[in-house]
């Protein structure tokens, strides 16, 4: 698609989500959902890069605090009221991440006493670790775009919070594990599996966010991650990070381009762990199983999902450029350049999805009016994927 077109279908995709979520019009109860509002800020801060409108970056703002003052506080009906933190109004509104984010579901999550429905699970409440990893970064990047130390603040707070609640301790000796999902007040884990991808996200998010940190407040002590990223780091060991889910390989790629960032400009020793990550995409990449979507109608597809993977690939050419650039002594360069080389004839993927989900007919299905909001904003990262990316 010509860029000037596709910019312009960006920038109606976004408003037209922000008058539907009631974030540009007067709504009684704005629709919030934390994984594609951290998608939206950024796609927000993206068009004001591109177009120089203030406009955009005060949507993005906007929509940060309507998402603190939504999903940072108890639901309408719950009989608890005020911030999840738990801290008085003034307070909250300072350090509005401290009690974590609610995920934004239609349905009030399982009481302790519930029966568990793995199916039904889906449509219930709570918070989810790696939601709460895509609004740090979300919070990150306001910070930069904006020059207020504020939002890594927040985003930070947020991360000590968060590990805080959803690691545990096992048997001596043993690494600490994770909970995939906990309930909204963070007090007990509503599903006690540990997400597959969840360890690296949050070993990544809080290595960017330690580099932030330090730039913005020269090692503060109150603010240091390095406890974190240390459990962290040890959860990581060993791990396959391989999937055959496309939305699971696009933010293995995006990921692989943070860490490269983090590896070959802010000089973090990580270049095994970043060869890992580009070996296990490549995997998984040629598992037939990842493609197999391409095969169905738009009415058995999951846009979203495919929409990450497109994402991701979009994430693999500018990691393939940033490797070229780096030093030709650089540890590991030629192993890394194969990787991407290789990984690279599967970038006519990302076109694909684009194109398919482009096609008007196909957004006239139920299911993607069943995920209209989350589907447009993926849409449109996909089509403009600067602000996300950006590291």
């Amino acid at each position: 698609m010509e860029q000037n077109a596709s910019r312009t279908l960006v920038r109606n995709i976004m408003l037209e989500f922000a008058d539907l979520t009631g974030l540009a019009s007067p709504r009684e109860a704005p629709r919030r959902y934390l994984w594609t509002d951290a998608f939206a800020v950024c796609n927000f801060l993206e068009l004001y890069r591109q177009r120089s409108d203030d406009h955009y970056k005060q949507l993005a703002l906007r929509l940060v605090d309507q998402v603190h003052h939504v999903l940072g506080r108890h639901r309408d009906d719950d009989p608890r009221t005020g911030w999840l933190s738990g801290l008085d109004e003034q307070k909250g509104a300072l350090h509005p991440t401290r009690g974590g984010l609610r995920i934004g579901k239609e349905l009030n999550e399982r009481r302790p006493a519930e029966f568990y429905d793995e199916q039904g699970e889906w449509d219930r409440d709570g918070q989810y670790y790696h939601y709460l990893t895509k609004w740090m970064r979300a919070l990150d990047r306001v910070s930069r775009v904006t020059g207020d130390p504020t939002y890594c603040r927040w985003a930070i707070e947020l991360a000590k919070t968060a590990h805080e609640r959803f690691t545990y301790a096992t048997p001596p000796g043993r690494a600490k594990r994770m909970y995939w999902k906990m309930s909204i007040d963070l007090s007990y884990p509503l599903v006690a599996s540990m997400g597959h991808h969840d360890p690296l996200d949050g070993f990544i998010t809080y290595l960017q966010l330690q580099a932030a940190e330090a730039k913005t407040f020269g090692r503060s002590e109150e603010l240091d991650l390095s406890d974190e990223i240390a459990d962290l780091a040890v959860l990581c060991e060993g791990k396959s990070w391989g999937t055959d889910d496309p939305l699971g390989i696009g933010e293995l790629l995006s990921t692989a381009y943070k860490l490269a960032h983090l590896v070959l400009i802010e000089g973090l020793e990580q270049a095994d762990l970043l060869d890992d990550l580009l070996g296990s995409s490549l995997a998984s990449l040629r598992s037939d199983a990842s493609r197999e979507f391409l095969k169905f109608p738009a009415q058995h597809r999951l846009a979203f999902r495919e929409l990450g993977l497109s994402i991701g690939l979009h994430a693999l050419e500018k990691l393939s450029a940033l490797i070229r650039q780096a030093p030709r002594d650089l540890s590991m360069k030629q192993r890394l350049l194969s990787r991407t080389e290789h990984l690279m004839q599967y970038l006519p993927l990302s076109e694909s999805i684009e194109t398919f989900w482009l096609a008007p007919a196909n957004r006239q299905t139920a299911e993607w009016s069943a995920h209209r909001d989350i589907n447009m904003v993926m849409l449109a990262t996909s089509l403009a994927p600067g602000g996300y990316l950006a590291p």
